[in-house]
């Protein structure tokens, strides 16, 4: 029997929160066990993030931040407390979310995990020839030498000494190490069989007598009425490349510069996204981007290039795939492996031993991980959501540190089922470990292995923020809540069909590691690709499919994150807005632009922001409603303008569904307003308010928004990319209605989805397989559901016919 008296630090063992406000939580109340497994389940919006993120996370974030000295803080984004009266029990919350890396060139897979800082350290020890430090082997230090005089104290006086200093660095010079070189295409800078004065110039912004079109014209250095492609080679330069000079123009003082430079800083020295729609065409035409003729896009010197362990350079290292570099590391571990690459130093092997271990030890994570299929050399910017955030899992793998929160957003995302059960071993292993971990996921396979289960709902949005269920996935089977009566959801295979209108041929297919794939994808039917994750479904649907007849008809929606300032709400992203203000500005007689809190109707106070943000330098930043305007963003005088007894902030204020009535009939009936409202609704996105900052959607929310924007669109082609991310069980059965009604409507819908809810249902289905990376690249199956169930020849096919219970 054990006496030892009970410690009070031995009872801290829950996390507590009481009275949570965030967003639209209505005063939510849980306790969550430490060092377990907690699943948040709930529709789309109902307050899981709002939970999980915006409250626990936040506020450990933020009393973390607050250990630093004040000088420190300074230098952090500012936070400020979250909206709940007690959070006891809180450990340091790592949180790994599906927020893109972000997508700097310079950044890949190997410089994202520190893999790539491994493998620098290893050859600048065991390369042939030794070519010095690791920095000899990193794409991002460029080679720099220099020589001078420097002044030293000696001895009470000051002498001169000459010195001089290198540093290797393994940049490639041409492409600075970004393994690819951009080009201006001059034919779609002017048109060279006219001249200047006949308006050769096809540049927007570059209109004839205009001042941009005037500097080239009366400069002085080309003759304007001579086609330019009969300029002399001093013409051509002046009139291209020459450096800024000022010189009178027209009687005004002014600085030519070559039309190739001033293009580059003007234009694509600006982030493409803040673009006007017609420059960023024009960028798309005019610039090329095309792979380093020095470098082959490896980024790296000659140099770095020639030093070799076993005949493989560093290019080749991290152009592998990881479970290849996993094997060949691995090899180089083994007595003898090093020390023949490394000839006339026996201990090499020894020496590096650690090393070796650790970049084992990473590679082997990201096989196990499920991305064993990618390369070092892949920029970070080019991963999904998903694997992202796997990526970013596997940094805490290894890590030393327990008794830590980890908070996961959805880690199955993008993942087949196949995969999920070797997410649901990593997430036990984390648990075990110690660690207390938070996952909000939709996915019956993870909610399964919960010890603890908190749902949230009933509803979303303003129907949602509370806990209707708390205990385990049992008891959570017999509640009676809307997950509880969808968690043994079960979609059947369906028994008859739709027949194709056509095919749409896809030959040769080559894009990463498809291998030479001919498929036919049926037209007007629904077609699911689906295969493991890395298997080439989105290389081949969208490197392929959007190059097939008629490419003008394929209308893709995407995992690309939608951008938008707090300012940014539906009604604004919609274009649902546009029409609203025309009809309040034409029901009163006065100007649109009124109607806008980013324009002329803006309360003066805070700018049609609704919120005041006060900097508070050392402490977290606060932001208070507009005392002028009571958070309606509008001035005073702008609302006394109404439509249909509404003015136009009580109509941003209006729920989806409300709107839809609203617009519908009566005086405020706008066709085109009630158009938008519907594919909103028809999406799902009832709930949500029209003057909602996108900021705070989630991620399910924001592509069904895309969706609902797109499916206005003329296409004939629909390509959604994993649909499902983000929903609901129940949620999806109401996205399949969405998709019949699209396909009955006469489109093809082309579907890459792992969700077997999304297989059953379709008409037809492409199998790639059979494994990831170049384990990959081929069709293994092409047919029905009722077909791949009863054949069971592919991974995909067990987990369907185990799923439909065949």
């Amino acid at each position: 029997m054990d006496l030892t008296p009970a410690r009070a630090a031995d009872s801290h063992d829950l996390i507590r929160v009481h009275g949570a406000r965030e967003n639209n939580l209505k005063d939510v109340d849980v306790e969550l066990p430490k060092r377990r497994l907690t699943v948040f389940t709930g529709v789309s919006g109902s307050g899981k993030s709002s939970l999980v993120f915006d409250t626990i996370a936040a506020e450990s974030q933020r009393l973390i931040n607050e250990t630093y000295p004040a000088f420190v803080q300074g230098f952090m984004p500012n936070m400020a407390r979250p909206e709940v009266d007690v959070l006891d029990g809180l450990t340091t919350v790592i949180t790994v979310d599906q927020q893109r890396m972000g997508a700097d060139p310079r950044s890949t897979v190997g410089t994202a995990t520190d893999a790539n800082a491994v493998l620098r350290i290893l050859f600048s020890r065991l390369g042939t020839p030794h070519l010095g430090s690791p920095k000899a082997f990193s794409f991002n230090v460029a080679s720099v030498s220099g020589a001078g005089a420097v002044t030293v104290e000696r001895g009470g006086q000051q002498v001169k000494e000459r010195r001089s200093f290198s540093i290797t660095g393994g940049m490639c010079p041409r492409c600075e190490g970004r393994g690819t070189v951009s080009d201006l295409d001059l034919t779609q800078l002017y048109d060279d069989s006219l001249s200047l004065n006949e308006g050769a110039l096809t540049i927007p912004g570059y209109k004839s007598g205009g001042w941009n079109y005037r500097l080239y014209t009366e400069s002085g250095l080309v003759d304007p009425d001579k086609p330019i492609r009969t300029y002399t080679k001093r013409e051509l330069q002046d009139f291209l490349h020459k450096e800024p000079t000022r010189m009178k123009i027209a009687g005004i003082n002014m600085t030519y510069e070559g039309l190739i430079p001033r293009i580059q800083k003007s234009m694509l020295a600006k982030d493409k996204e803040g673009m006007q729609p017609h420059i960023r065409a024009f960028v798309d035409r005019a610039v090329t981007f095309a792979v380093c003729p020095e470098c082959a896009g490896t980024r790296l010197t000659e140099a770095a290039r020639s030093s070799k362990i076993a005949g493989v350079s560093i290019a080749d290292a991290c152009a592998m795939q990881i479970s290849d570099l996993a094997a060949w590391v691995r090899g180089l571990a083994e007595p003898g492996g090093t020390t023949r690459a490394y000839s006339g130093v026996s201990h090499a092997r020894g020496t590096v031993a650690p090393l070796l271990a650790s970049l084992r030890h990473t590679l082997d994570s990201f096989v196990e991980i499920g991305l064993g299929y990618l390369s070092l050399d892949r920029p970070a910017g080019t991963l999904s959501g998903g694997e992202a955030q796997r990526v970013k899992m596997i940094r805490h793998l290894g890590s030393a540190l327990t008794d830590v929160t980890y908070v996961f957003d959805e880690p199955t995302t993008g993942l087949h089922p196949h995969d999920i059960q070797r997410m649901n071993d990593l997430l036990l292993r984390l648990r075990d470990k110690g660690n207390t971990v938070l996952v909000v996921e939709h996915k019956p396979e993870v909610i399964a292995i919960a010890d603890h289960v908190v749902d949230l709902g009933p509803g979303a949005g303003t129907a949602g923020g509370t806990v209707c269920f708390e205990g385990t996935v049992e008891a959570l089977r017999g509640s009676g809540t809307l997950t509880g009566r969808h968690l043994d959801d079960r979609a059947a295979v369906k028994d008859t069909v739709r027949k194709p209108t056509g095919a749409l041929e896809i030959r040769g297919a080559r894009t990463h590691n498809l291998q030479d794939v001919d498929v036919d994808i049926p037209l007007g039917v629904l077609c699911v690709v689906t295969g493991v994750a890395g298997s080439g479904k989105s290389s081949l649907v969208h490197g392929s499919v959007p190059k097939g007849p008629g490419s003008a008809d394929v209308v893709s929606v995407d995992q690309a994150p939608i951008r938008g300032s707090r300012r940014s709400n539906p009604a604004t992203y919609t274009g649902l807005l546009e029409p609203v203000r025309k009809a309040f500005a034409k029901a009163n007689g006065v100007k649109p632009a009124l109607f806008s809190a980013n324009s002329e109707g803006a309360c003066p106070t805070c700018n049609g922001a609704g919120v005041v943000y006060t900097d508070l330098a050392m402490m977290a930043g606060v932001a208070t409603p507009c005392e002028e305007c009571e958070g309606k963003r509008f001035q005073a005088s702008v609302l006394e303008y109404t439509l249909g007894g509404r003015d136009i902030a009580q109509v941003l204020a209006m729920s989806v569904t409300e709107a839809e009535e609203f617009f519908a009939t009566g005086e405020a009936h706008i066709p085109a307003a009630h158009r938008i409202l519907q594919r909103l609704t028809d999406v799902g996105l009832g709930y949500l308010t029209l003057g909602q900052p996108l900021t705070t959607l989630s991620g399910g929310e924001r592509q069904r928004l895309k969706l609902a924007t797109h499916m206005a669109d003329k296409g004939g082609v629909y390509v959604l990319d994993e649909p499902t991310a983000g929903l609901h069980l129940a949620d999806v059965e109401h996205l399949l209605g969405l998709l019949d009604q699209l396909v009955d409507s006469g489109k093809s819908v082309i579907v890459v989805e792992h969700h077997q809810a999304v297989m059953a249902h379709a008409d037809w289905i492409v199998d790639l397989g059979p494994g990831a990376g170049h384990d990959g690249g081929r069709v293994v199956f092409e047919g029905t559901p009722a077909e791949l169930v009863a054949a069971r020849s592919t991974l995909t096919g067990k987990h369907l016919a185990a799923y439909v219970g065949a």
